[in-house]
Order: C-alpha cells, then structure tokens, then sequence
C-alpha cells in the first residue's frame, strides 16, 4: 500500500508540473499573439494615419481648384454678356 501512496503522490506532483507548465506555455501563448496583434494594430494605424494625410492634401488641393474657378468666373461671365462684334471683311 505503501507503493500506491507514494505512486499517487508522485502522480500528483506530475500533475501540479503539468497544469504549471500548459499554464506558463498558455501565457507565453498569449504573450506572443498580443505582440502579434499590436503590431498589425500599429501598422493599420500608420496606414490610417497616411490616409489621412492623402486626403487632407486632396482637399486642400481641390479648395484651391475651387478658388481659381471663382477667380475666372467673373471674367467668363464678362465674355459671355459681351456684345457681339462684328466680322470684319
């Protein structure tokens, strides 16, 4: 009976190392997938980040587009009410 205990304790002991060890390798686990998932955030981040940079550069572009068109359009309004003039010949 003796055996049987000591198997028992010895088995128990095992087991306690096991659970100890899938728990560090669990957390390890994660660890590394946190890392992982940091970096793609990251990444996305910077790629947002250079989105937005685009369109603000776009927008400001297209005001100035917009301002040029305001600064001709009075004088194509002016050529458009102008008298005709006649062919010569």
């Amino acid at each position: 009976m003796f055996l049987t205990k000591q198997h028992l304790k010895t088995a128990g002991t095992l087991g306690v190392a096991l659970v100890a060890t899938l728990s560090l390798g669990a957390c390890a686990t994660y660890k590394d997938e946190f890392a992982t998932i940091n970096t793609r955030l990251d990444q996305l981040d910077a790629r947002v980040q250079g989105a937005a940079q685009s369109a603000e550069s776009a927008n400001q572009s297209a005001q100035r587009a917009n301002q040029r068109l305001d600064q001709i359009e009075g004088r194509v309004q002016q050529l458009e009410t102008a008298p005709r003039r006649n062919a010569r010949g």
